[in-house]
């Protein structure tokens, strides 16, 4: 399939047309003046005439077909992207008005390169435009004749089908470029790994669907790629469109509630695995929806991430837990920190900016992130957690036995803290090869001078396997549900130092 389209408009067309009519005109006066003259004899007149106009129509015919000519050029060049050589945005937009008013299926793909920032970030951009022309020649290659490849300009290429099966057809080329870019790609003895999110959309027969809606379609159906963990492609559904408007209307909420004070802190104590001292608290967030409606963290922090008001909120909660962990002398304060936070280059500026306002001791403080704040780019990660470490902040790696974190992992950001997942904790009381795995993570964690915490533990007989495996700290309903931060006051101001003693387990907003 080849791009398709004329030459130009008329009115490119006039730049040439013009000076041949202002040329046409002085010929025919010079002409008309030679011969009201009477200087010369009709015969010499006659001669003139002849060869005048057989010289000058060779002129106009030599200047149309050199201008039509650099017309040509200068509009394949403006449909061309010329990194690449590929079509480019205004191309595909044409050649969707044209092949879409065919009464045939006609489908999209948009590919967007996964880590491509990074590659920019660390490498130059002459590296990223080296990636980008060999990630073209290879979609190129696997489309072949049967898909037309664009480039929209950065790290997103278009490809575009039509004719029966069309949709079929392209979400098979969607795969095979996918797996293709499992591979890694060599630039400058370098072999750099990318991945791609791949988002699909079509117009059936007789829709007639706009070019713009139907990349609109495509980039709604990538980010749902984006999302559900990269390396995938995804067909557009309108359910996409609807979740979307809940997420607008989620956000314009968010930015109220952060606006109008909404927002409030609960926190969770966590204790001494051997004698149940109160040894630290974990902040976490709950909102309170004017509405009355229950709102979990785990609805709405999803939500601020994607939109980005992560940042002023984790910074808000920052701030605030600061102010109210001030008295509560002799135990450590853990917030939660997200990826979004973490790649934010200003985020360790902003964390120091809070610990001088609010006076906090920066040795008290604990900042758990998950493997995901790590792995999205562990360059930029690795730069703030040392920044962060200097200020005297720990470091903790929370929910530990959920993903895919190594030996390797625990060794490159030096944790100063491992959290166990619930999940890792119950398992572990029900399975001998899950309680095996813990038991081996907490071995390695002892040999890297980690501490320990096991999380989600209800259970007298959690507490006691934890406990008997080496863990040092314990967090769970067990022992203390969240708590606003009034009783979390009383609670130490009652703490006896009874080593044999259980704390009886409180009531407060669930954790």
């Amino acid at each position: 399939m080849k791009s398709g389209s004329g030459i130009g408009s008329m009115g490119s067309r006039a730049f040439i047309v013009l000076p041949l009519i202002v040329l046409s005109a002085l010929f025919v006066v010079i002409i008309g003046m030679l011969v009201a003259t009477a200087t010369i004899s009709f015969k010499e007149h006659g001669s003139i005439v002849f060869y005048g106009s057989l010289l000058y129509f060779s002129a106009v015919f030599m200047m149309y077909q050199a201008g039509i000519s650099g017309l040509k050029k200068m509009h394949r060049a403006s449909l061309t992207d010329h990194l690449t050589g590929l079509a480019n945005r205004k191309a595909f937009h044409l050649d969707i008005q044209e092949f879409g008013n065919a009464q045939t299926e006609l489908a999209v793909a948009l590919i967007d390169l996964d880590g491509f920032k990074q590659i920019n970030d660390h490498f130059s951009h002459v590296v990223g435009d080296r990636v980008i022309e060999e990630c073209a020649r290879q979609v190129r290659a696997i489309c072949a004749d049967e898909a037309t490849c664009y480039r929209l300009g950065g790290d997103e290429f278009v490809l575009m089908m039509h004719g029966p099966l069309a949709g079929t057809l392209l979400e098979g080329i969607s795969r095979s470029i996918l797996e293709r870019l499992t591979m890694p790609i060599e630039v400058e003895e370098r072999r750099i790994t990318l991945g791609a999110s791949i988002g699909l959309s079509r117009s059936g027969t007789g829709e007639n669907v706009g070019s713009s809606e139907l990349l609109r379609r495509a980039d709604v159906a990538m980010y749902v790629s984006k999302r559900g963990g990269k390396m995938r492609c995804t067909w557009f559904s309108k359910d996409f469109d609807r979740s979307r408007e809940a997420i607008r209307e989620m956000d314009d909420q968010l930015r109220v509630a952060l606006t109008n004070d909404e927002f409030v802190l609960h926190y969770q104590p966590l204790v001494d695995a051997r004698n149940r001292e109160v040894v630290a608290v974990e902040a976490l967030i709950r909102w309170n929806h004017p509405e009355n409606k229950a709102v979990g963290p785990h609805v709405f922090i999803p939500v601020a991430e994607e939109t980005g008001l992560i940042n002023p909120i984790g910074l808000w909660v920052l701030r605030r837990a600061c102010l109210d962990a001030l008295s509560w002398q002799d135990i450590k304060l853990s917030i939660n920190i997200s990826a979004a936070q973490l790649r934010n280059p200003e985020f360790p500026v902003q964390l120091g900016h809070i610990l001088e306002e609010t006076g906090y001791p920066a040795e008290r403080l604990e900042l758990e992130i998950t493997e995901t704040c790590l792995v999205l780019d562990p360059v930029v990660a690795e730069r703030s957690l040392d920044v962060i470490r200097g200020f005297g902040v720990n470091v903790v790696l929370d929910d530990f036995g959920t993903g895919y974190a190594s030996i390797g992992f625990l060794r490159q950001f030096r944790f100063e803290k491992l959290k166990l997942d619930r999940s890792l904790v119950v398992q572990a009381g029900e399975d001998a090869g899950s309680r095996a795995m813990m038991l081996s993570t907490i071995t390695v964690a002892r040999a890297m001078q980690m501490d320990v915490t096991a999380e989600g533990v209800e259970t007298q007989e959690q507490a006691d396997m934890v406990r008997a495996a080496g863990c040092d700290q314990i967090q769970g309903w067990l022992y203390y549900k969240a708590m606003p931060a009034a009783e979390i006051t009383k609670l130490l101001a009652k703490t006896t130092a009874d080593d044999n003693s259980e704390p009886a387990p409180m009531t407060g907003t669930t954790a």
